[in-house]
């Protein structure tokens, strides 16, 4: 039976994974989010890796590597999901905002403008002693309306963006401000459930 660990806390990510049907436990990762790479692509692949290894590694038989073998229980199947979330626009990667003021600064850019979405998405299997490591990513092009100084207050001042990468949440109140995207809208709100689907069907996991 398959075992499945979610690696976030995100409860946007545990509604989407969800809607999978995917029967599935949190284990949230707890390390700090730091970026060593500039590329987009390969810093939300980087942090998505390293969040669902450091689950993975809570999981392991002590002294054992994830290459190794993993501590399982009756020999179950365990697939671990490590997922990150940025927004980029002109070459600048905007994560979480660290306080109103950057949420403002965030909205701003990005009003009246396209930026993209890029989310990253790391699956550690396990069966029996073998464990496999595989991770990609995901693009979308967002476009957001022009934004009033008023508006952008009015929004921050809900508290929404505090939390979100780029300062918007397309699945809440920021839906009113985003005139069209292109691509994966699952993607944007942070886990691109159908790509994952065919991931898992490479790896030979079957959830359906």
């Amino acid at each position: 039976m398959l075992k499945v660990i979610l690696a976030s806390a995100s409860p946007r990510r545990r509604e989407l994974l969800t809607q999978m049907g995917v029967a599935f436990e949190v284990l949230p990762a707890l390390g700090e989010e730091i970026m060593t790479k500039d590329n987009p692509a390969e810093v939300v692949q980087e942090l998505a890796l390293r969040k669902a290894k450091e689950v993975a590694d809570r999981l392991e038989v002590p002294g054992r590597t994830i290459e190794q073998g993993l501590k399982t229980a009756e020999r179950q199947e365990i697939l671990i999901l490590g997922a990150d979330t940025v927004v980029v626009y002109n070459g600048v990667i905007l994560g979480k905002p660290k306080d109103e003021a950057e949420a403002v600064s965030m909205l701003s850019m990005l009003s009246g403008r396209t930026h993209s979405v890029f989310t990253g998405v790391a699956l550690i299997y396990v069966k029996g002693d073998v464990a496999t490591a595989h991770h990609f990513y995901e693009e979308t092009n967002v476009t957001m309306y022009p934004l009033s100084e008023a508006e952008i207050a009015a929004y921050v001042a809900t508290g929404e963006p505090m939390d979100k990468a780029g300062a918007y949440g397309i699945q809440g109140k920021g839906a009113i401000y985003i005139e069209k995207i292109q691509g994966d809208y699952n993607n944007v709100v942070g886990l691109p459930i159908a790509r994952i689907y065919q991931e898992m069907k490479k790896l030979g996991i079957a959830i359906l």
